[in-house]
């Protein structure tokens, strides 16, 4: 496969290597927003520009960003790139990782949502009248969580098509356009008051035949999602 071969799935190797540093969670975050070169991104990060030329070379030979223009600047060609496309996540696609694929799958996600949320909350970004954050603890039956997950579906589909119909205004007043973030998660959760699970419990939930002995990369990324159920169900738009 070349490196010109976009990423379309969670599940492709590819993509789980990408998302295992942090800061190339970061830089894809980044040029998925605007292309840039690692000049600049070095500069936006305060990161060494041979650390951010490392990841951004990565990420190109995984297939996840393309080559869209370059720049003379002092005597030396300046390469600018962006994201080839964010690979896609179906239900089926998330039952068909394991368990450690899936632990760092969340791990990734989840520090991005954090950090897109913080990072707004502290430019104001929540000061708007319609924003809108909240933590919603909840008992269901298999019933009730099934129609919740469907649910979730439909609300993101109506988002996309919200954001497509903004995006023909937009083309008309471009000035008129503004970025929004949303992140939404839905899982079977730990209750606060509950002892975090062992991690050889939770390896062991995931796949009996693995018995107490555990995998060592699993464990490690689950002690990065702070001990959060492998078998926890996540969908997050961000």
């Amino acid at each position: 496969m070349t490196a010109q071969d976009p990423v379309t799935n969670i599940t492709d190797p590819r993509w789980l290597r990408a998302i295992s540093h942090p800061i190339r969670i970061r830089l894809l975050a980044m040029l998925e927003e605007e292309a840039s070169s690692p000049v600049v991104l070095a500069n936006k990060l305060e990161q060494p520009l041979g650390t951010i030329a490392y990841h951004v070379r990565t990420l190109y030979d995984l297939g996840l960003l393309k080559l869209v223009s370059t720049r003379q600047r002092r005597g030396a060609t300046e390469h600018y790139y962006q994201t080839t496309g964010h690979p896609h996540a179906t239900s089926e696609t998330w039952e068909a990782l394991d368990s450690v694929s899936k632990q760092r799958l969340l791990t990734a996600t989840l520090a991005r949502a954090n950090d897109y949320a913080t990072r707004s909350a502290a430019a104001g970004g929540f000061d708007a009248k319609d924003s809108h954050v909240s933590v919603s603890p909840l008992k269901l039956d298999k019933k009730g969580w099934s129609q919740l997950a469907k649910e979730c579906k439909k609300w993101l589909a109506k988002a996309e098509q919200i954001e497509a119909e903004a995006a023909a205004r937009i083309a008309e007043q471009p000035d008129s356009s503004m970025p929004v973030g949303l992140n939404l998660m839905l899982f079977e959760a730990l209750p606060f008051s509950a002892d975090l699970p062992k991690l050889e419990q939770v390896a062991e939930a995931e796949d009996p035949s693995r018995g107490g002995s555990g995998d060592s990369a699993a464990g490690a990324d689950a002690a990065q999602a702070n001990g959060s159920s492998a078998a926890m169900r996540a969908a997050v738009a961000a």
